[in-house]
């Protein structure tokens, strides 16, 4: 890559990591079903007026919008609602990688190589010592839910490869169109009408303005101008060139956490993390001479937002 292009793939990780500080902050104010209805609400608009609809299959279109829209994003802010440290979300949703490898193997039958099998076992027991440590300090459900995620993201990763869209930005942008009424359904159902009511009546006060920055930021920051930096760099590089740089958004989102939120990572946490992000970044290589082209899905991590082009989260 370009040294110019190096610089915007970084600035896309940091957007990306430090997503994760914007949810935490967006949920001091909003339940976590209308934190994320409304990210994809004010994303959806624009996308019906504007992006045409992607002429992909219409089940692996919505296969992809559920996996990676709605469940993802419900395990992950319900997670991150009950507990779930925001730098260690972060490193912990980076497991949709080896996931999607391993979903490919049982579903697709492809056949992963040595050094995939390899990666996918070390990131597998890194998830799993760090799932060890936070369960002594009873944290362990945050952490599964997280993974929860991951696997949603992994599910969409092989619906959106299934799709082979011509457009990857289109699909992501109209994947952001699926999660609106099943998220709306979930929040009335599970947080009540009455604490939607209020968060949204509230939000022009003190807490309600940081929520709201926190959307907008989710929107236009990790969404807009992040996916649209990654698909640019997806589409003028091969897959296995541009996807590594996303390993550099657990660690900006660890690193903010603990500047901005005091979070204190222990030992076990950050020598697992370091296990996983070097597995994860071997169990998403491709074989040698089976490299993405240009244009191809991603199917490794990139944020919630988005990593196929989105938030990552």
């Amino acid at each position: 890559m370009r040294p110019r292009d190096r610089l915007l793939a970084a600035v896309v990780a940091v957007l990306w990591g430090v997503n994760f500080l914007a949810i935490h902050f967006g949920l001091t104010h909003f339940p976590p079903m209308l934190l994320a209805c409304l990210r994809f609400t004010l994303i959806a608009i624009p996308t019906i007026l504007f992006v045409p609809r992607p002429a992909v299959p219409l089940r692996w279109f919505l296969g992809y919008g559920v996996g990676f829209g709605t469940l993802q994003f419900v395990f992950l802010f319900v997670a991150m609602n009950v507990g779930m440290p925001t730098g260690l979300a972060s490193l912990v949703l980076q497991s949709s990688a080896p996931l999607t490898v391993v979903l490919g193997v049982l579903l697709l039958r492809e056949r992963p190589s040595r050094r995939q099998v390899v990666g996918i076992g070390a990131a597998a027991l890194g998830l799993a010592a760090i799932a060890a440590a936070q369960s002594q300090s009873a944290a362990l459900v945050p952490v599964l839910l997280t993974l929860m995620a991951g696997l949603s993201w992994a599910v969409g990763n092989l619906c959106a490869r299934l799709a082979a869209p011509p457009e990857p930005m289109h699909l992501t942008l109209w994947a952001c169109v699926v999660p609106v009424v099943p998220l709306l359904v979930l929040s009335l159902l599970t947080e009540g009408p009455a604490a939607d009511l209020e968060a949204l009546r509230t939000v022009f006060t003190p807490s309600g303005l940081v929520g709201l920055g926190a959307v907008v930021y989710l929107v236009v920051f990790a969404t807009i101008i992040g996916s649209g930096i990654w698909t640019a760099l997806m589409r003028r590089y091969e897959a296995g060139v541009v996807a590594p740089n996303s390993m550099l958004v657990p660690i900006v989102g660890m690193s903010s956490a603990a500047l901005v939120l005091g979070e204190r990572p222990g030992i076990v946490e950050l020598v697992a993390g370091a296990v996983v992000v070097g597995g994860v970044l071997l169990g998403s290589a491709r074989p040698a001479g089976q490299a993405g082209t240009a244009g191809e899905p991603a199917v490794v991590p990139a944020p919630p937002t988005e990593r196929t082009a989105l938030s990552r989260n």
